[in-house]
């Protein structure tokens, strides 16, 4: 991460400015934390005429502060769990490099990594962390989870009937990761509460039991991919199932949920419609969240695109608001924003500079995870 330009204390330190986008699909308001009609007078008028509005991204699997050390591993392993002893025999320096960061700092790379590539909500697949509940610059959505069968602690308190959760699932390719589907179902925890994250290896009876159980799959195709040489089955992925899409930490990602979607599209596996529902609707409905909208009354959370989310790059994205705020800008547009622009700083992720506005992590003694990493991994 590279910081230019750092800003002063801004008009308006302590408000937000309400704010009207029009594309070429559209043009909607911002006020108060909601989307209302584009009529009247607003702060921020930002004309992005080649571009198109789209309600932010939801990514359904991510580690926040597992996102400033870059992957780790000499792959492809047999599972998961291998994988995390290699790396904590042979790369213990880095993991130590990566611990010394502060947490809160740790947890901001993860969220403008997410912010950067239009996705304002998230979900954190680790403890509840109290920088979540005031001033994040992104929703985290509180959903309870264990790590894995694997790693069982917490599985007991799972099985209570109370909202979904999520797990680890079947992350392998060997006989252990296939027979985790059935020790799950043993444990009446195979059902449809249950967010089954990675789900690379069932075997035909496993896809069939998850498919019977009314559970989702949360896909990451890019860090399975990275780890195993493969990601989850066809026949599991296929229509009947809901699937959602999740970018997981830096430590076996490629990169963001938009490199995920041009992962997706060209696997094959999904519809476009599916694909959008997995960081769309069906994202929020399976984590118990309202259903992104461009409508006005609904949560300010939305993303400017030059190109469709399937084919989008980090390049692509023109503005992010999230919450009702605006949080990321594409700096030709910054003339729009008059005195507002002072209360933001310059911020360049892998090449590509944005203007933001919000936390920003301080650089500890990790590599720049922003810049390029050393090629195609879970965590």
């Amino acid at each position: 991460m590279t910081r230019v330009d750092p800003g002063s204390s801004a008009p308006g330190k302590h408000m937000n400015p309400t704010l009207r986008i029009t594309t070429a699909t559209g043009s909607i308001g911002v006020a108060a934390g909601r989307l209302v009609p584009p009529r009247g007078r607003f702060d921020i008028e930002l004309q992005v005429p080649g571009a198109m509005l789209h309600a932010g991204l939801i990514n359904a699997h991510d580690h926040l502060h597992r996102n400033h050390y870059g992957r780790l591993g000499s792959p492809p392993y047999a599972d998961a769990y291998g994988w995390g002893r290699d790396i904590h025999e042979r790369r213990a320096d880095a993991i130590a490099a990566g611990r010394a960061l502060p947490r809160r700092d740790a947890l901001l790379h993860g969220a403008w990594k997410n912010l950067l590539a239009g996705v304002t909500t998230v979900v954190h697949h680790d403890a509840w962390e109290a920088d979540f509940d005031e001033g994040f610059p992104l929703r985290v959505v509180r959903v309870r989870n264990a790590h894995s069968p694997g790693l069982g602690r917490g599985l007991e308190e799972l099985d209570d009937g109370v909202g979904p959760f999520c797990l680890h699932l079947a992350e392998g390719i060997n006989q252990q990761a296939a027979d985790e589907v059935r020790e799950l179902d043993r444990k009446g925890l195979l059902n449809q509460r249950l967010l089954a994250v990675h789900v690379v290896g069932p075997d035909a009876d496993g896809v069939a039991r998850l498919r019977a159980s009314g559970a989702a799959v949360v896909w990451c195709p890019t860090s399975n991919r990275f780890l195993f040489q493969r990601t989850a089955p066809a026949a599991l992925l296929a229509e009947g199932i809901d699937v959602l899409l999740g970018s997981d930490s830096l430590l076996t990602g490629e990169g963001t949920l938009l490199d995920e979607l041009r992962a997706a599209v060209a696997s094959g596996l999904l519809s476009a419609g599916r694909l959008r529902s997995a960081v769309g609707d069906v994202a929020a409905r399976r984590l118990g969240v309202a259903e992104p909208t461009l409508e006005p009354g609904g949560r300010a959370d939305l993303v400017v695109l030059h190109r469709a989310p399937g084919a989008a790059r980090a390049s692509d994205v023109a503005a992010v608001v999230a919450g009702g705020v605006l949080r990321v800008l594409d700096p030709v547009l910054l003339p729009a924003l008059g005195v507002w622009r002072e209360r933001g700083r310059s911020l360049t992720q892998a090449g590509v500079t944005r203007w933001v506005w919000g936390p920003l992590p301080v650089l500890g003694p990790t590599r720049d995870a922003y810049g390029a990493g050393p090629g195609p991994g879970g965590g």
